[in-house]
């Protein structure tokens, strides 16, 4: 059971700033932000779950099915993170490339102390071992100074990160072109093909950095996970799945464009993307995916897409984002919505199985967390998921620190053209690591 508070806040984005700061004393941190990004079916504007309760940390091998129980039992808020190598978990698939940042293929804990804030308002659930700690809490995070000061890491103790490639831009082209010979036989439409960006022995302020990536990306799933000294500092745009009461949603992105600072000139670059037909041939072919999953536990007739190809703007970037809806039963157990959409149509291709298995002949990193998804349960078994992607993950205790980028592949695809499509999605994460501020 939970104790719940309700408080005003004078001045949200500070305040957000504060609770951050404050929630690095913990081992388990998630925290959820919007940016104040103007969304349909979003419940919070930001969310803070620290400090674990219980948790639950697992490899692929049924994953979901441990994940379902655990859920079950807590019938309260859990937040955690779903690899995309649990794949494995739903299909006869295996994960054997290169990994070093280790992460467990699932993570989930009941964190004893939860902020939700909408607007100025602001909800404290604490679980009741902790809960007479909340107005003290609260006296403390407003002591924290609201400064996002962003070092440049050359100046730091960790000094400047170097930034390798575990592809050569050769060695991709070649790969993107057995996946194109892959698609010209028929075995594939599409599919998801990704490179890894890396650095060893470097460290980073994780929090600073994340500061930094959201303030160059402000997206509407941005994340900042702490599991012990593991880290997921991600400035997603796109939402994989909700579940509200009965409807569920999703929201794959495919297609995107660069920006510019001329307005003239960006508002040629959105509609060019609108009209592109290779990008809305992408986009199509992941809503029919993503119908066809969300068919498998919506009730009879309920799929709709509300949205087709519709372009979004953020700070670096017009993205081509679709939204398909439908209705479940209320008996239907919310894990399993999700083990029949994961991984996510926008991160695999089509058909996903036969994706899969190509993605994984081809890609020389294990994706892990990246193209995963974070977010979490309700207690009334409600959901919000986003899509990990342009994001960094640190294993501080290995110091190692990597950014995966990709891109969809079809027909039309020129290896030359995802290629540069690959280093706009890494700008960001790149300027980061690497650029003085």
């Amino acid at each position: 059971m939970r104790s719940i508070k309700k408080y005003t806040i004078d001045n949200p984005s500070e305040f957000k700033i504060q609770l951050t700061y404050w929630a690095q004393q913990f081992e388990e941190i998630i925290w959820l932000d919007s940016n104040d990004y103007t969304q349909q079916f979003s419940n919070y504007d930001a969310v803070l779950a620290v400090d674990a309760f219980t948790s639950i940390k697992t490899d692929y091998d049924s994953g979901f099915d441990k994940l379902k129980e655990y859920q079950e039992q807590a019938k309260d808020w859990i937040f955690g993170y779903l690899s995309y190598d649990l794949k494995n978990d739903t299909e006869t698939l295996r994960s054997q490339n290169h990994d070093e940042l280790d992460f467990p293929d699932l993570f989930f804990f009941q964190p004893k102390r939860l902020f939700l804030i909408k607007g100025n308002e602001l909800e404290v659930h604490y679980l009741r071992m902790v809960d007479d700690e909340i107005d003290q809490d609260i006296t403390i995070i407003k002591t924290f100074a609201a400064v996002t000061r962003i070092s440049n890491n050359e100046d730091s103790a960790c000094g400047k990160v170097k930034i390798s490639l575990r592809m050569t831009k050769d060695s991709y082209k070649k790969k993107v072109e057995e996946m194109l010979s892959h698609i010209h036989r028929g075995d594939i439409y599409e599919a998801n093909f990704c490179q890894e960006f890396f650095a060893k022995d470097s460290c980073i302020d994780p929090l600073q950095t994340y500061f930094h990536l959201n303030d160059i990306s402000t997206p509407p799933f941005a994340t900042f996970l702490k599991m012990n000294q593991q880290y997921v500092l991600s400035a997603s745009p796109e939402r994989y799945l909700l579940k509200q009461g009965e409807k569920v949603i999703s929201q794959p992105i495919k297609g995107t464009a660069k920006r510019s600072e001329n307005i003239d000139q960006d508002r040629e670059l959105l509609e060019a993307l609108k009209k592109d037909p290779k990008e809305r041939s992408e986009n199509i072919m992941i809503v029919d995916l993503v119908r066809n999953d969300l068919s498998k536990t919506a009730t009879r007739g309920s799929v709709i897409v509300e949205e087709l190809c519709e372009i979004y703007s953020f700070k670096q970037v017009h993205q081509m984002i679709s939204t398909v809806a439908s209705e479940v039963d209320p008996s239907q157990s919310p894990v399993d919505i999700i083990r029949t959409t994961f991984p996510m149509g926008s991160m695999t291709g089509a058909p996903k199985v036969s994706a899969m298995q190509i993605i994984e002949k081809l890609e020389v990193s294990k994706r892990g967390v990246y193209s995963g998804a974070i977010g979490y349960f309700s207690p009334v078994g409600d959901f919000d998921f986003n899509v990990v992607i342009r994001s960094i993950l640190y294993n501080e205790e290995k110091q190692y620190i990597s950014y995966t980028v990709g891109g969809a592949i079809t027909a039309k695809s020129d290896p030359d053209k995802e290629y540069e499509e690959c280093l706009l999605k890494a700008k960001a994460m790149r300027e980061v690591l690497e650029e003085s501020i």
